[in-house]
């Protein structure tokens, strides 16, 4: 298994972890005097479920697991997936640190990091999809 498959496959586990265990925090009663950042932590909750644990699995699992390109490069640039990598994983933590700061302090000017967090999710998309598109062909044909 490729060392970059094993960091999105770790990466998406741990994502797992926390996103399930802000659901628990989430679904606590009010009554239990949590601090106000929590209330807003919801949409946080979805990209660390969907961004952080689903996407980076079948990232992982796509980088590992599609036809090969040749056999002296088989999945392709590797910079390019680690750039993948960072981009995403530093777009999800933006967002999970933005997200409460915008919803709790709107007047401080926190939206940017919301839409740093988008460029660097959509980026990480993009030089995704630039290195698996070449995997998706109709044959191998040994070169």
């Amino acid at each position: 298994m490729p060392l970059l498959t094993r960091w999105y496959i770790k990466s998406a586990l741990a994502y797992l972890v926390a996103a399930l265990l802000l659901a628990i925090v989430l679904a606590l009663p009010n009554a239990l005097n949590l601090p106000s950042f929590i209330r807003f932590m919801n949409p946080a909750y979805f990209h660390l479920f969907l961004v952080g644990w689903v996407t980076q699995m079948i990232f992982g699992v796509i980088y590992w697991m599609f036809p090969i390109i040749t056999r002296a490069r088989p999945r392709g640039n590797e910079r390019l997936g680690w750039a993948s990598y960072i981009l995403l994983n530093a777009g999800l933590l933006l967002r999970v640190i933005g997200e409460p700061l915008t919803s709790t302090r709107s007047e401080a000017g926190w939206g940017w990091l919301l839409a740093l967090s988008a460029l660097l999710q959509w980026l990480a998309a993009v030089l995704f999809v630039v290195l698996a598109w070449p995997r998706v062909k109709e044959k191998y044909r040994g070169e």
